[in-house]
């Protein structure tokens, strides 16, 4: 039955095609129908391992070359060196572990939403059922405030009007009917059906099952949810690119190394300690920590400006996205109907303000038109209070809430704009009679009594209303109605994406069996659901960074192209879904790139547009808020989910969840995001200066004793330069210490104003690298000078190991300075904008002095304290390279086009 067009089809053809009736399924044919089809539930995904997470974490080609360090130096008996190792490796894994555990709970979420009971008729008799139970072929009884319990193709309705906008993105509860629809049409045009976990908002009906479990639209979205893989993050592929560089170069150099030490003669525990010392040496294994701080630093800071990251490298992908793809209703848009222009005789007005119906927020009616009890505009503003089922109800803490059809709650919060409440005319104006509102009849009618005579208010679709006016009020009195005028002046306002309601008045009571005739037309107004302030900024902001924002909704396109026009998004051309089913991939994939607005999209289109996106290599952001979002959340390389509006299922396949709805705070984490991928591109090229710098070192001071420049040690050993603990100690406890620090580095105004970084862009820019490289080459310099000094002058091997790891120490913190802006002299970054650098600088330093002089840390690291003089030298030679960093950042900012 998946397959089958049931919108397109009579409810008899229905009926007949199930093979069932309106008395409903026996209960013995139901019993096989159930054990045909399975119950009628939403399978939970595959629970996580634990154990399984834990393992992945050692299968890094950096941790794969530690593990292989680890073995060696277990072999060769420096047991001192496999005890650091193997701490470097328990801690990363730590990090990685908790980064990654995080349940899955969206199969769990979707499965929420099926209801636990339904009301259905078998055997001819109404009963209450497990909604487990229901198979296809069961009529089910529908009635305000049930959630749907299946997929339903309704047979009968009674102003029956469902809230989807959990599967299609709609503001409003939408009416439903019997009636068959076109074949082609979308789930979000398909008026005939109830599909379950919508719920209904008022009026009843009666359908038949079509589609249980896994069959059902949201058992399709949870098998989507089930079957989407999460987008790798491009900080992921970044970190894996630079791992396996790393890892190819670390091999190949030991691989040298071992061959050219085995040609010299040279002991097989030298040649090995020496591969291994230059192995720990090139990674850089403070990088995953400083990762994972700066990502829980920015984690923090989105928290503060509304963001909530649910999975860390979530922060660093919105940096690099180019292309937002974002919900309109609640996210560009505040979720509220509001009253935005209204037309009478007298012209054309704006209502000023947001369309809260908090005390103290209602504005005022803009323009030169009076709005003075009276005034044709105030008795159209009066009409829509008094036609009126909605309310607006004081709260516990004093706050007014609309209760209600957000249309009509919008047009009690534009009358209180003019002074107009609801409760008090009610009582000066009591109500005789009232004819609510159907979609066959399309208006509201209200009779009051004023004084000593009765009067009718009556709101509702324009054609309808107009119809039964015979004069239209002006500020001179009664005239003749000019129909043709007066419905063109609504088309201008539907032109604009308003709904437009009509209000008139006429004298007289309401009968039950005529309708209101001979009235007078008051006036239009127009309603929207308004932008969101801040968001004009936010999208202007994104394309000076060169961020593409497409906006996807389900609601019409005029509304579409209206909101966009408000928010500067490009809406020359709008895509509805009727057009991208009918486009192949390719056609679509070019459309994408010159389409930024979408309307009437279904879920699948949705998650098709998304990865078309992906597959064109862009980097996509999406945000969302009802389950029909839920697979293209999960899909893109971050989704972001409403925290006010959004479903539980929207939250769970999300990395991000806004907890003001607002796209304006997207926009905030962008900017975090672009912050936290340059702090981490900061302490790499921190981290990976002092591994060139070591290799180099190390490969130097090997060719200077092979050529006979640097002697054998006292016990005839050869001259490492650094011991492996020793390298270690300055990549992950000294220097980590450190690159922490750069984690809290604040954002600087040039990230936010280029374009995003290019997928295939590495972890380092090219400027970067040759700082890294010209640093490095210097650090190893002034190492293996102050190396050769010592020993060749009558020092031991160990104290000149100490020397050089000394002048790395000093070295690498003044170098610290420089690295906190890529362009940007040290001179122009304020010391007290950070801090924790000062405070970390000075801990560095003070963990490695303590470390020469304690005891266990000597054993441990084969380090000893070292005398005055050379701590002159040490203190001498280092601020060298700042000036080194320094001059090749002022050539490369002079030399930038």
């Amino acid at each position: 039955m998946a397959g089958t067009d049931w919108h397109a089809a009579t409810a008899d053809e229905t009926l007949e095609a199930v093979a069932s009736s309106e008395d409903g399924l026996s209960t013995d044919r139901a019993a096989r129908r159930l054990a045909r089809h399975g119950p009628n539930t939403i399978g939970e995904g595959e629970a996580i391992s634990p154990a399984r997470i834990f393992l992945h974490q050692f299968t890094s080609p950096l941790i794969y070359v530690l593990l292989v360090a680890f073995v060696v130096t277990v072999a060769i008996d420096h047991y001192a060196d496999a005890i650091v190792i193997a701490l470097v490796l328990v801690v990363n894994a730590a990090i990685g572990f908790v980064q990654e555990y995080r349940a899955e709970n969206a199969m769990a979420a979707l499965a929420s939403l099926v209801a636990p009971k339904a009301r259905v008729r078998r055997d001819g008799n109404v009963s209450r059922i497990d909604s487990s139970e229901l198979v296809p072929g069961d009529i089910v009884l529908l009635e305000s405030g049930d959630i749907v319990p299946a997929d339903v193709r309704l047979v009968r309705t009674t102003e029956l009007r469902l809230d989807t906008s959990i599967l299609t993105g709609e503001s409003e509860p939408v009416p439903r009917t019997a009636e068959p629809v076109e074949a082609a049409r979308t789930v979000v045009d398909r008026r005939n059906m109830a599909y379950m976990g919508t719920s209904v908002s008022s009026g009843r009906g009666v359908g038949v099952v079509v589609a249980t479990g896994g069959e059902s639209q949201i058992g399709t979205i949870a098998g989507q949810v089930r079957e989407t893989a999460r987008a790798t993050t491009p900080l992921q592929t970044r970190m894996r690119r630079f791992g396996n560089l790393i890892s190819v170069a670390v091999l190949a150099v030991a691989l040298v190394l071992l061959a050219v030490g085995l040609w010299q003669a040279i002991p097989l525990a030298d040649v090995f300690l020496l591969a291994v010392a230059t192995a720990v040496s090139a990674i850089p294994e403070g990088l995953p920590v400083v990762m994972t701080v700066a990502l829980a630093v920015s984690v923090r800071r989105m928290a503060g400006r509304n963001a909530i990251v649910r999975r860390l490298p979530a922060v660093e992908t919105l940096g690099s996205c180019s292309v937002i793809v974002s919900d309109k209703t609640g996210t560009i848009t505040e979720n509220r109907m509001t009253v935005q222009r209204m037309w009478t005789s007298d012209g054309f007005v704006d209502v000023t303000d947001d369309g809260s119906p908090g005390e103290g927020t209602f504005g005022r009616i803009r323009g030169d038109i009076s709005v003075e009890a009276g005034t044709t505009l105030y008795e159209t503003l009066l009409a829509g209070v008094l036609a009126n089922e909605a309310s607006l109800v004081e709260t516990d803490d004093g706050e007014l809430e609309p209760v209600g059809d957000p249309t009509e709650a919008a047009l009690l919060v534009a009358g209180r704009k003019a002074g107009l409440d609801q409760r008090s005319l009610t009582r000066a104006r009591p109500q005789i009679g009232h004819r609510p509102f159907e979609s066959d009849r399309r208006y509201t009618a209200s009779a009051r009594t004023i004084g000593d005579r009765s009067v009718t208010y009556v709101k509702g679709a324009p054609e309808r209303v107009v119809d039964m006016c015979e004069t239209m009020s002006t500020s001179a009195g009664g005239a003749p109605i000019d129909t043709e005028t007066v419905l063109a002046r609504a088309e201008e306002l539907a032109d604009d994406g308003l709904r437009v309601i009509a209000m008139a008045r006429g004298d007289g009571d309401l009968t039950d069996t005529e309708e209101p005739d001979g009235l007078t037309f008051l006036g239009f107004a127009g309603l929207i659901d308004p932008p969101r302030a801040g968001v004009s900024e936010a999208i202007e902001a994104c394309s000076r960074a060169g961020i593409d924002v497409k906006m996807v909704t389900g609601d019409h396109a005029a509304t579409a192209r209206a909101i966009s026009e408000q928010v500067g998004i490009d809406s020359d051309r709008v895509l509805t879904g009727a057009e991208v089913a009918s486009l192949s991939d390719d056609e679509l994939t070019a459309r994408l790139r010159e389409t930024a607005v979408f309307a009437r999209i279904s879920p699948v289109q949705k998650l098709r547009i998304v990865t078309l996106l992906q597959a064109d290599g862009e980097i996509v952001a999406v945000t969302g808020d009802g389950v029909n979002d839920a697979p293209a959340l999960k899909a893109a390389h971050i989704g972001a989910a409403m925290g006010i509006s959004g479903t539980d299922v929207a939250k769970e396949a999300s990395e991000m969840v806004l907890t003001d709805d607002n796209f304006a705070t997207v926009y905030a984490a962008v900017e975090e995001g672009r912050t936290v991928f340059s702090n981490i591109r900061k302490a790499t090229m921190f981290l990976l200066a002092t591994g060139v710098a070591l290799v180099l070192a190390i490969l130097a001071a090997f060719s200077l004793a092979v050529a006979g420049v640097l002697p054998r040690g006292e016990t005839g050993l050869f001259p490492l330069l650094l011991l492996p603990a020793q390298a270690l100690w300055l990549n992950v406890v000294n220097n980590g210490i450190q690159d922490v620090a750069l984690a809290f580095e604040p954002g600087e105004r040039e990230q936010f104003e280029r374009p995003p970084h290019r997928p295939d862009e590495g972890l380092l820019s090219r400027q970067l690298l040759e700082r890294t490289v010209i640093v490095g080459v210097w650090l190893a310099a002034l190492a293996l000078a102050v190396f050769w000094y010592e020993f060749t002058n009558g020092a031991a091997l160990g104290y000149a190991q100490t020397a050089a790891l000394s002048t790395m120490v000093v070295s690498m913190a003044l170098f610290l300075g420089t690295c906190r802006s890529e362009s940007r002299s040290v001179l122009e970054k304020s010391p007290v904008s950070n801090p924790l650098l000062f405070a970390g600088t000075l801990t560095a330093l003070a963990v490695h002095l303590l470390a020469i002089h304690a005891a266990p840390t000597q054993l441990l690291l084969g380090v000893e304290p070292i005398a005055v003089d050379t701590w002159i030298r040490i203190l001498v030679l280092s601020p060298t390279v700042v000036l080194v960093a320094e001059t090749h950042k002022r050539w490369r900012t002079a030399s930038r086009p």
